[in-house]
């Protein structure tokens, strides 16, 4: 971890002035139910993805990769070579219950007729639709995506089992040899053009509309447009449904895990300030001492233990990668190397708190004028750098390890270790 003045200096202009407006009372009782409320908003956003498309195609399989999840996981969605599912069921992520895929029936029927499946599985329940194919898209597919259109919803193509197509190609023309990184890309391109092709040879609004089609494997979910599609939706989606979003990524790639790192680093201060007024009694009075910084150790325990989850490097994700990917688990346990990732102690973090005590006159003058309920209380403006500085530093730290652990699960590779400066602050004596 860094030198905590370094840290500090990250407070952008802009947070302070929002701290500054949001924050104008000195009624610590007001602030904090003013700050959790802000939390509380982030924390509970709701995010609806709904799956459809043809019975086979892998609708099963594709919710449980978007999820970080392999078919046998006990936590999956049910698959297998005939339609299985008869009704709408939803999946909530396994780390933010809030965010659910909906497993929808198939609209392969003769006589499918949209508005009246919209109308069956409660289109306005759904943030977006995911329509998945496995072959080419048919007209069923174009008339759903226009009544979601016309319902001002969001919809996105995706042709499943691509690799399939790869081993097809090279069965024919190589002999069962695997297609060179240049033949590959030219079968892809020449997929995705026919996909796209026929969407808009099939007339209605698809005939004049920018028609993206996403090639996927859900058995390789690093590869293809798996990632291009999650940053298409990150891209597309606003506000707390985005933040949402982001952080029920699986880890495919750094810009997926630059976006988790941007998202929490959005909620910083708040979760700093949430964790320093724990310090302050009701009446308003600072609480001195060590008694007073230990009050924020159990909101701070809370926050870093949401990052490491939606990191993916606490215990429970990196047994779920293990077998996802069939890493050895301890293989994987070894790529997280920061103290925030490896164990938490009530105690080091208490430890460190303490140590932010010699730089009190220096916190109280830079935050007196800009943060009213902080600078007027010694104790809460040291608290709140200390724990902005260890969020912020556990934030890089646990993104570093969430990358090593990526390349290793997803590619075997192995990153250099010896920048990370481990001195061991959450490790009790």
């Amino acid at each position: 971890m860094g030198d905590w003045r370094q840290s500090l200096q990250t407070i952008s202009e802009c947070e302070l002035q929002e701290m500054g407006s949001l924050l104008r009372s000195r009624v610590v009782t007001e602030v904090v139910a003013q700050v959790q409320g802000m939390l509380g908003q982030l924390d509970s956003a709701t995010l609806d993805i709904a799956v459809t498309g043809d019975s086979g195609a892998g609708k099963s399989s594709f919710i449980n990769a978007f999820r970080g999840l392999g078919d046998e996981d006990p936590e999956s969605s049910p698959t297998g070579v005939t339609e299985t599912t008869l009704e709408i069921t939803a999946y909530p992520h396994p780390g933010l219950p809030n965010v659910r895929l909906w497993d929808l029936p198939g609209i392969g029927t003769p006589r499918f007729q949209a508005d009246r499946y919209l109308e069956m599985v409660g289109l306005e329940r759904f943030d977006f639709f995911i329509i998945v194919s496995s072959e080419r898209f048919r007209e069923n597919h174009v008339l759903l995506a226009e009544a979601v259109r016309k319902w001002g919803k969001k919809f996105y193509f995706v042709r499943n089992k691509v690799e399939n197509d790869l081993e097809a190609w090279g069965r024919r023309k190589m002999r069962g040899a695997a297609a060179g990184k240049e033949e590959q890309e030219d079968l892809l391109g020449r997929i995705r053009a026919d996909c796209e092709g026929s969407l808009r040879k099939m007339g209605g609004g698809m005939g004049t509309m920018a028609i993206t089609v996403f090639l996927i494997s859900c058995f390789h979910p690093n590869k293809f447009d798996f990632p291009r599609l999650q940053e298409t939706l990150a891209q597309e989606l606003e506000g707390h449904k985005r933040h949402a979003l982001l952080l029920a990524l699986p880890n495919l790639s750094a810009t997926t895990l630059q976006g988790k790192r941007k998202a929490l680093e959005g909620g910083l201060w708040r979760r700093a300030m949430s964790a320093c007024l724990c310090t302050v009694a009701p009446g308003g009075l600072g609480v001195g001492g060590r008694a007073g910084l230990s009050g924020s150790v159990p909101v701070l325990m809370e926050t870093l233990r949401s990052y490491q989850r939606h990191f993916g490097v606490d215990q429970e994700s990196l047994r779920r990668l293990a077998a996802l990917t069939g890493k050895p688990y301890e293989l994987l346990c070894r790529e997280v190397t920061s103290s925030a990732g490896r164990q938490l102690s009530e105690q080091g973090v208490e430890d460190m708190l303490g140590q932010m005590a010699m730089g009190q006159q220096v916190v109280v003058g830079m935050l007196q004028s800009r943060i009213p309920v902080l600078g007027s209380l010694t104790c809460g403006g040291v608290s709140f750098v200390a724990c902005y500085w260890l969020l912020s530093s556990a934030l890089g730290d646990l993104s570093q390890d969430a990358e090593r652990v990526m390349r290793r699960a997803l590619h075997g590779e192995e990153l250099d270790r010896e920048e990370v400066e481990d001195p061991g602050f959450f490790y009790g004596d």
